[in-house]
């Protein structure tokens, strides 16, 4: 039943490899990152809606975030935010939503939603996540969703299953992000997935698994069973948030558990964790030139991003394959293949130049 779905769209990171875009204070899922009309996290919650009623979507995302979620968002108030005190990873923050979502309704089934992913073909990803939602109502299971892989790439972790006939598999083992060697070797062996950080349960399975698998945060949350959705929710989370220990979903209790499956998709997935997954979500060919925002004319110039405001005009000569990406006074000239020092750049120009160029 529809009115037992609902979603946390993850929404509290920085982002900071897309600098100057993405900033401490305007972090990249609020950005219309790909020249849409509509910001990634607009996407996330629009492409949700299919399945998900509006107002059992909740929205994790860091507390100075708060006015730029209800002013992206506004079919959302303020009851549908989980405004995070501390950074503390993704497990506290997940206990705490299946804990306020079982309080609702305890038959509550919820996806865990990434709120800066791309989604190609949504169609498929709806079908897909309905399948996972059928499964994880019916039995007690943690589900996450495996992206066929097109390439060996070495920026993902990776998860292999078993090859049983069945939609559904086994999950066999988790691998971090491997090099490219070995990528090249789970690829051939045809049994491994993209690891997308995408997951689906009900909520008594996954607070179950909570309390098998990291009781202290269990315990910590569990006390809180008096108010979450009250006027003392907040108080309660801001008093006891900053205790959880700092530990993924996957490391605390997914790579742990006995009843993870994976259902294999292919629904056009990027992540858009970088500059260079960006140019590859829009680029058709390693050539082409790349515009999102403005206007640019291009000189003897190839396989370029650009990204910049709608009303400004870029002439790029004699330049090939590099990021130029400009905000509000900031100007980020890089090569392509240099984009992993983005973030030690970023940090250069805060000491040079002060912290609002953070």
């Amino acid at each position: 039943m529809i009115k037992n779905n609902y979603a946390v769209i993850m929404a509290g990171g920085i982002g900071s490899r897309f600098w100057p875009i993405s900033t401490a204070t305007t972090p990249k899922q609020f950005h219309d990152m790909l020249g849409t009309g509509d910001s990634l996290i607009q996407k996330t919650f629009k492409r949700l809606e299919s399945l998900v009623p509006a107002e059992n979507m909740i929205i994790a995302t860091n507390q100075k975030y708060r006015d730029l979620v209800l002013e992206q968002l506004p079919k959302v108030d303020d009851t549908q935010l989980f405004l995070e005190p501390a950074m503390r990873n993704t497990a506290p923050c997940i206990l705490a939503t299946a804990l306020k979502i079982h309080n609702q309704n305890p038959d509550g089934v919820l996806i865990i939603a990434p709120s800066d992913h791309w989604i190609e073909d949504e169609t498929e990803f709806l079908k897909n996540i309905q399948t996972a939602f059928d499964a994880c109502s019916q039995d007690d299971i943690l589900m996450t969703l495996g992206i066929k892989p097109n390439s060996p790439n070495t920026g993902y972790g990776y998860i292999q299953h078993n090859n049983a006939a069945n939609e559904i598999k086994e999950v066999l083992q988790f691998t971090e992000k491997p090099n490219l060697d070995k990528a090249k070797e789970f690829i051939a062996q045809g049994d491994y997935l993209w690891n997308a950080g995408i997951f689906v349960w009900s909520a008594k399975s996954i607070i179950k698994a909570f309390a098998t698998a990291l009781p202290e945060m269990y315990a910590l949350f569990e006390k809180g069973n008096n108010h979450w959705n009250t006027v003392s929710e907040k108080t309660f989370i801001d008093e006891n948030y900053a205790k959880a220990e700092n530990i993924s979903i996957d490391f605390g209790v997914i790579e742990k558990a006995n009843n993870v499956k994976v259902l294999p998709v292919d629904f056009g997935w990027n992540d858009l964790g970088t500059w260079g997954s960006l140019y590859d979500k829009k680029a058709t060919t390693s050539e082409e030139n790349i515009t999102i925002g403005g206007k640019a004319l291009y000189k003897k110039a190839t396989g370029n991003i650009v990204k910049t405001q709608n009303h400004k005009h870029v002439v790029i000569q004699g330049l090939s394959n590099f990021i130029v990406a400009e905000k509000d006074g900031v100007l980020l000239i890089c090569p392509k293949e240099d984009e992993q020092d983005i973030k030690q750049i970023v940090a250069e120009a805060k000491n040079s130049f002060g912290p609002d160029f953070e």
